[in-house]
Order: structure tokens, then C-alpha cells, then sequence
């Protein structure tokens, strides 16, 4: 059984770690607000610009373009965002059985481009190719960021080093659900539109360019590429501050429930020997009466 004098220090040392973890929920709280409005702000661009793409798409046959180029795919790339540190609770974790579970569908050659460090240094020790490492701010990725990671990726598909690209990151819904996926980057494939053809475009019309078509998807197509990649690193950014946050909440509730135990544990040791010292007192009384 611990000692009194054991017991206090794992209570101070469990007061030190509560207080740790609370100053890193506060600062994930307000990172996450932060993130948050950029999540929200930025995906009425996004969804529209899917939405352009789709309606171009519906058009018909488009030009030949780099990015939209199919060919057999022999190196398949992963590109893989999380977090360069932990204590964000299950994460990390999940990223990486999602990223795990797509290269078993994999044929052919698989490399990564990591984006954070926890997803590169788990499959480089696992024989997955990872050509390089990119990291982003603590506070959170920017457009800067989405820019590296885009032009990266576009060279080497351009390059044909790889085939075919996909993107592997944590959607955001709240701080307490983010939804690992993965998505295809390159080739580009126009969404859907929801509406059927004839209604989109109107039955037996096709799109007049302005300028011609080429040098439209020369600029639509590395703008929509850009547009995905940067939605993907805000959406797992405001994922990650999220996940810590409820993380070192449940790490700062579960440490006061910790002093709690311990503190009782602490008073019943004091008294346990307040009682035998008194015990002792009253019999070495009744030995000298006798």
C-alpha cells in the first residue's frame, strides 16, 4: 500500500499534469474558433466551384489538358494530412487506418506525400515510398501551404513519376466528430452534376467558350486542384484542433477525478494514522495503570 508521503506526490504531480492540459485545451478551443470561421468561410468557394466544374463537365467532351490526362496506372501517390504532433486524441490514428486500408486496395507502386509528420514516419518504417515531408503552422494551414502541396503534386504527375493521386484528410463537422476520407486529386474528374444533362445545359445546346476552351481549362483546372487541396488542409486543420481539444478536455476531467481518489485516499491514510498513534498513546496508559 503507498504511503502517505507517495500519495501526496502523485497528487501534486497529477495537479501539474491538470494544469498542462488545461492550458492545452484553452489554446485548442481558440485555434479551433479560429479554424472553424475559415472552414465555414471558405467552403461556399469550394462547393461553388465543384459546381462550375460540373456544369463544364456536363458540357461534353473536354480538351485534352495535363490534369485530365488517364493513363495505366503503375505508381499510385497518397497524399496524407495529419498532425506533427499528438495528444489529439484518436486523430492521428484514424487518418492512418484510413490511409492503411486504401493502400491495401492499391495496385502497382504506392509512395506518399506527407503532409505532417505523424503520417510519414509511420508508413516509412512500413516500406511505404514517402518522397517528402511537408509541415504546416501550428496555428494552422494557409493558402501558402495549399500552394507547396499543389504545385508538388501537380509536378509529379505532370512528370509522370506517379499516375494517379489521391487525397487522404479528416472532414470537419464538429469538435467532436471529423470523418477520415479520401478523395482523387489527379486525373481530374469533373463531379456530377446533380441535375441530368439536358437540364443543365438544355437538350441538343452546347457551351460557347469565351475565351476558347483551352486556355479556359489552362486556368480553371490548376485553380479547382488548388481549390480542393487548400479545403482539405483547412477542414483537417480545424479537424485537429478539434480532436485535441476534446481530448485534453477528457485528459483535465479525468485528472480532477484522479485528485479526487487521491485526496480521499490521502485523508483516510492521515487518519488510519492519526487512530494508531492514539491507539498506541492510550495503551502504553493502560500499561503503566496496570
Amino acid at each position: 500500500m503507498a504511503t502517505l508521503k507517495q500519495i501526496r506526490q502523485r497528487i501534486r504531480t497529477s495537479k501539474n499534469i491538470q494544469q498542462i492540459t488545461r492550458a492545452m485545451k484553452l489554446v485548442a478551443a481558440a485555434r479551433l474558433n479560429k479554424a472553424k470561421m475559415r472552414v465555414e468561410e471558405a467552403r461556399p468557394y469550394s462547393d461553388k466551384m465543384r459546381e462550375f466544374m460540373g456544369s463544364v463537365g456536363a458540357a461534353g467532351d473536354l480538351p485534352a489538358h495535363p490534369l485530365l490526362e488517364k493513363r495505366e496506372i503503375k505508381k499510385t501517390l497518397l497524399v496524407l494530412v495529419t498532425g506533427d504532433r499528438g495528444l489529439a486524441g484518436s486523430y492521428n490514428t484514424l487518418l492512418i487506418r484510413k490511409a492503411g486500408e486504401f493502400f491495401k486496395e492499391v495496385v502497382g507502386e504506392r509512395a506518399m506525400l506527407a503532409v505532417g509528420k505523424k503520417g510519414g514516419q509511420f508508413f516509412g518504417k512500413r516500406g511505404v515510398e514517402v518522397l517528402e515531408t511537408v509541415t504546416v503552422p501550428t496555428a494552422g494551414a494557409g493558402l501558402d501551404d495549399a500552394i507547396v502541396v499543389t504545385n508538388k503534386v501537380r509536378a509529379l504527375y505532370e512528370a509522370e513519376e506517379v499516375d494517379a493521386v489521391y487525397l487522404c484528410y479528416s472532414k470537419f463537422y464538429s469538435p467532436i466528430r471529423q470523418v477520415p476520407q479520401v478523395v482523387q486529386l489527379l486525373p481530374i474528374e469533373p463531379p456530377k452534376s446533380e441535375e441530368p444533362v439536358e437540364e443543365a445545359i438544355g437538350e441538343n445546346k452546347a457551351y460557347k467558350f469565351e475565351p476558347n476552351a483551352e486556355d479556359l481549362l489552362g486556368f480553371l483546372l490548376p485553380k479547382y486542384l488548388l481549390t480542393v487541396v487548400y479545403q482539405a488542409l483547412l477542414e483537417a486543420s480545424a479537424s485537429e484542433h478539434g480532436a485535441r481539444m476534446t481530448a485534453m478536455t477528457s485528459a483535465t476531467d479525468n485528472a480532477g477525478k484522479m485528485i479526487a481518489g487521491l485526496t480521499l485516499a490521502a485523508n483516510r491514510s492521515r487518519q488510519a494514522g492519526i487512530t494508531k498513534e492514539i491507539l498506541e498513546i492510550v495503551g502504553g496508559a493502560e500499561a503503566l495503570k496496570a
